[in-house]
C-alpha cells in the first residue's frame, strides 16, 4: 500500500529532478562558471577548492588564459614553483607580452631563488640570513609556503627564539594539526624553556600518528631520560648518598648542554652537593655556570659565597653572601653565612702568632717558650746593628706573639676567633713594646760578653 501512495508524488517530481540534474550537469561543464567559482574560493583563501576547480576548467578549455595564471598563482601561494612557472608560460604563449604577467613570473623566480639560497644559508649555519631570505623574500610573493615556515621555524629554534618557534609552529597546526614537522619544532621550544610537560604532549601526539618517527623518538626518549637522572640526582642528595648525587647531576648535564634553562637547575644542585662535600672549588665553578644562565639566582650566588668559605677566600665569601643577602634581605641562613664569611676575613687580616713563632696551633707552653727564645736571639736589635729597624720591627712581633700565646686566658680567646685588641687585653696592640715601655709581660735582656760565648740571658719577669 505504501507504494502505491508514493507513486503519484515520484511521477509528480520525476520531471523536476530530470531538469535539475540536467541544469547542475551543464553548470558542471561550463568553464566560466567553474572560473567564477575558482575565483569566489580564492577570495575566501580556500586554495585546495579553487586549485580542484581550475583544474576542471582547463580540462574542459585547455586555452583559458586566466585559469593558467589563477592556477599559477595558487602554487606559487603555496611554493610549488616548477607548476606555478609552467603556467605563467602556458599563459604567456596564448597573451604574449603581458606585463603584469611577466612580473608575477619574476617575484615567483625570485622567491624560488630566495628559498633555494635559505636552504643553502640554514646549512651553512647562518640562520639570520635564513630569516632575511624568508621572510623578506619568500613568504612576501609565496605567504603560504609550508616548506619556507617550517624552515623558519628551524632557524628560529636554532637561534634559541622559542617564544616565536612556537607562535610559527601555532599557525602551522591550525592548518595541519597533524604536521609531524610542527609538532616536533613546537616540542623542542616548549624543551628548551623547560616546559617539559607540554614538549612531552607534542612528542606524544606525533608519535601516535607516527610510532617510528626517528626525530620524535629520539625527542620523547631523550627527555625522559633526562628527567629520570634528575630524579635520581635529586633522591641520592635527599638521602645523603652526595658522591652519587655528584655523578647523576654530572650525567645529567651532559645529556644536552645547550638546555640552559633547565641545566641552570641542575648546575645549581650539583653546587649544593659538591658544598655538602666539602669540594669547594668545584662547587664554585658549577654555582658560577648557574650564574652565568641566571645571574639573579640568589641561591647559587649564596651557595658560591659558602663554597668560598671552604677554599678560605674570605673576601670573595663577603662580596657574594653581601649581594646575596641584598636580594633576598629576609633569609636569615644567608645572613649567619655572610656573619661568618665578615667574622673570618676579619681573622684573616689579623696577625698569625703562631706564624710569626714558627709553631703549630698544637704547640705546647714549652714549645712557645722555646720559639720565643730562640727567634729573640736571632732577631734582638743588638745583634742585628746593620739591620737594626727590621730586626726592632721583628723584635715586637715576636714578643707580641709570646705575649699572647703564653698567657693560657688570651691564647684561648685568640684560638677562638676573638679581638683581644677591642677588649682590652692586649695582643700587640696598644702601644706594646716588648723593650719595657709597659702594658704587658715585660721582658729584660743581659749582654753577658760576646756571642755565643757569654751569650744573651732573658728573664720573664
Amino acid at each position: 500500500m505504501a507504494w502505491r501512495l508514493a507513486l503519484p508524488l515520484l511521477l509528480f517530481y520525476s520531471p523536476i529532478l530530470i531538469c535539475s540534474s540536467s541544469s547542475q550537469e551543464i553548470q558542471d561543464n561550463d568553464p566560466s562558471k567553474l572560473f567564477k567559482s575558482a575565483s569566489e574560493m580564492m577570495s575566501l583563501s580556500k586554495y585546495d577548492g579553487a586549485l580542484g576547480l581550475l583544474n576542471a576548467v582547463l580540462e574542459l578549455d585547455p586555452n583559458h588564459s586566466e585559469a593558467y595564471r589563477q592556477r599559477a598563482s595558487v602554487f606559487r601561494h603555496r611554493c610549488r614553483h616548477k607548476e606555478a612557472e609552467s603556467d605563467y608560460n602556458k599563459f604567456l604563449e596564448l597573451k604574449p607580452g603581458t606585463a603584469s604577467v611577466e612580473k608575477e613570473l619574476a617575484q615567483l623566480l625570485q622567491a624560488q631563488n630566495a628559498l633555494q639560497s635559505a636552504y643553502t644559508q640554514s646549512d651553512a649555519g647562518e640562520f639570520s640570513k635564513v630569516l632575511e631570505y624568508v621572510n623578506k623574500i619568500v613568504l612576501v610573493f609565496s605567504p603560504g609556503c609550508l616548506k619556507a615556515k617550517l624552515l623558519k621555524a628551524k632557524a628560529l629554534l636554532a637561534l634559541k627564539d622559542y617564544s616565536n618557534v612556537i607562535s610559527e609552529t601555532g599557525f602551522i597546526l591550525k592548518e595541519d594539526e597533524d604536521n609531524l614537522d610542527a609538532l616536533l619544532l613546537r616540542g623542542r621550544a616548549y624543551y628548551y624553556l623547560a616546559d617539559h610537560d607540554v614538549a612531552n604532549r607534542h612528542y606524544q601526539k606525533g608519535l601516535r600518528l607516527d610510532p617510528e618517527h626517528s626525530e620524535l623518538k629520539k625527542a620523547y626518549f631523550g627527555l625522559k631520560k633526562l628527567l629520570k637522572k634528575t630524579k635520581s640526582a635529586e633522591d641520592n642528595a635527599a638521602k645523603s648518598k652526595f658522591r652519587v648525587a655528584v655523578e647523576d647531576y654530572k650525567a645529567a648535564l651532559a645529556m644536552d648542554p645547550d638546555h640552559t634553562m633547565y641545566n641552570v637547575q641542575l648546575y645549581l644542585g650539583l653546587c649544593k652537593t659538591l658544598v655538602k662535600l666539602g669540594r669547594g672549588k668545584e662547587a664554585i665553578n658549577s654555582c658560577t655556570e648557574a650564574l652565568s644562565i641566571d645571574e639573579e639566582l640568589v641561591d647559587a650566588l649564596a651557595q658560591r659565597g659558602e663554597a668560598k668559605l671552604l677554599t678560605e677566600d674570605w673576601e670573595g665569601a663577603v662580596e657574594d653572601l653581601k649581594e646575596a643577602a641584598q636580594k633576598s634581605p629576609q633569609d636569615m641562613a644567608i645572613r649567619e653565612a655572610l656573619m661568618k664569611a665578615e667574622r673570618q676575613l676579619k681573622l684573616s687580616k689579623r696577625k698569625d702568632w703562631y706564624k710569626i713563632l714558627g709553631i703549630s696551633k698544637t704547640a705546647s707552653a714549652a714549645d712557645i717558650k722555646r720559639a720565643y727564645k730562640r727567634l729573640a736571639l736571632q732577631w734582638h736589635p743588638d745583634k742585628n746593628v746593620e739591620n737594626r729597624e727590621e730586626a726592632e720591627n721583628m723584635f715586637r712581633e715576636i714578643a707580641a706573639a709570646y705575649e699572647v700565646l703564653s698567657d693560657e686566658d688570651k691564647r684561648v680567646r685568640y684560638d677562638r676567633g676573638e679581638d683581644l685588641d677591642e677588649m682590652g687585653m692586649g695582643g700587640g696592640g696598644g702601644g706594646f713594646d716588648p723593650f719595657g715601655g709597659g702594658g704587658g709581660q715585660q721582658y729584660t735582656f743581659h749582654h753577658g760578653g760576646g756571642f755565643p760565648g757569654g751569650g744573651f740571658q732573658f728573664n720573664f719577669g
